[in-house]
């Protein structure tokens, strides 16, 4: 059979893809499919809106779901049999038409600072370049002084305007970058009570149409990211916050419970934070719990 793979064109988005087809190939190899009767693969790119529209911040164009809209129209008609995201661009709530259908293991989910090439102290008379509100109320804590500024395009795009010296540094996440070989260009990572992640941070996603099985993805298929990946889920879309909101979840599963921190943003611009533990089977009802309770503690109930 042969599958064929959706991704946004751009390196990181590739790289990604690829992981996924890795492990097709081992699944091939583990199962001693050749020929006819492995799975065989193709990988098709494209530009989203998401990619297009980068003199505007996401917030005020439709959110990150603009990432993921030309390929889920790909799996409609018939283009593309499985695509692959970022699990932290996918909108909070999905087409039952296009489930999501396997989780990859989660990388380090952790956001890192990022200074020009051969800087090590950071200029605070130039802005960091940061899009995520999410990071830029996180951010302010961390330096108080510093000016935010938003800056978009893909990660090389991005990293060329630091160099260039449009910005006095960066914030992205760790995943992104280790996923694309440049650990060298980090100063900083952020611890995670520093600046909580992005829900889904680190996890890849990849979509599908109902009733499509994916049986060649169940080693790439991650039990822990999965129970996690939904939790955080749940909390962000408790809170009716969608990817660029000014809130963070951030689950670790071990045996059969489950913590879950979050952090949310109210109208005011006040910040909050709270952690919950229960059985990990109910990690998306304890999502969901700790969203109502911050919004209680946000109302003053």
């Amino acid at each position: 059979m042969k599958v064929r793979i959706g991704s946004r064109d751009s390196r990181l988005a590739v790289i990604q893809s690829e992981m996924v087809i890795k492990a097709i190939e081992k699944y091939n190899e583990k199962h001693g499919l050749k020929g006819d009767d492995a799975v065989e693969t193709e990988l098709i790119t494209m530009k989203t809106t998401g990619d297009r529209i980068l003199d505007r911040t996401l917030d005020k164009v439709g959110g990150k779901g603009l990432f993921v809209k030309e390929l889920d129209k790909a799996l409609l008609d018939g283009r593309a049999d499985l695509t692959v995201h970022s699990l932290k661009d996918v909108p909070m709530e999905v087409s039952e038409d296009l489930p999501l259908l396997a989780f990859s293991k989660r990388e380090d989910p952790r956001d890192v600072l990022i200074l020009p090439e051969g800087e090590e102290v950071l200029n605070l008379n130039l802005p960091i370049g940061c899009s995520s509100q999410r990071r830029t109320v996180q951010i302010k804590k961390l330096y108080p002084a510093a000016r935010v500024e938003p800056v978009r395009g893909n990660l090389q795009t991005r990293l060329k305007k630091l160099d260039d010296g449009e910005y006095s540094a960066l914030i992205l996440a760790y995943a992104g970058i280790k996923r694309l070989g440049l650990e060298h260009r980090v100063s900083r990572i952020f611890d995670i009570d520093e600046m909580i992640p992005a829900a889904c941070q680190g996890i890849l996603a990849v979509q599908g149409r109902k009733n499509f099985d994916p049986f060649f993805l169940a080693d790439f298929n991650d039990k822990d990211a999965r129970d996690a990946a939904l939790a955080e889920r749940s909390f962000v879309r408790a809170l009716d916050g969608g990817c660029s909101s000014p809130v963070a979840a951030y689950a670790v599963t071990s045996g059969d419970r489950i913590t879950i921190t979050g952090f949310y943003v109210n109208d005011e611009g006040e910040t909050f934070e709270k952690r919950i533990s229960g059985r990990r089977e109910d990690g998306e009802k304890l999502g969901a719990m700790l969203a109502e309770d911050m919004k209680g503690d946000a109302d003053g109930r």
